[in-house]
């Protein structure tokens, strides 16, 4: 079975709007240890939606792919624990 990933999206710096090139992702609010629950969010038809933890709002665009936001900077990395 094939197993999709989701894009993590943080809003570290706190701006109003982001545009982001996917409709289905996770906000995750400020980088940890600052972060909100990591909320599954789905823009449907509509093309934007915004987070109901931080109130940043997201917005469509295709250009910009599943690793491109607008302003830059706001895709979130993981980290996985040393082993």
């Amino acid at each position: 079975m094939a197993e999709s990933v989701v894009a993590h999206f943080h809003n570290e710096p706190g701006v109003a709007a982001i545009s982001i090139g996917v409709k289905e992702f996770m906000c995750v609010g400020a980088l940890p240890p600052h972060d909100h629950p990591h909320v599954f969010l789905d823009m449907g038809e509509a093309g934007e939606t915004v987070c109901p933890y931080c109130s940043t709002h997201y917005r469509y665009r295709a250009d910009l792919g599943s690793a491109g936001t607008d302003p830059a900077g706001h895709v979130f990395h993981e980290i996985a624990a040393p082993a």
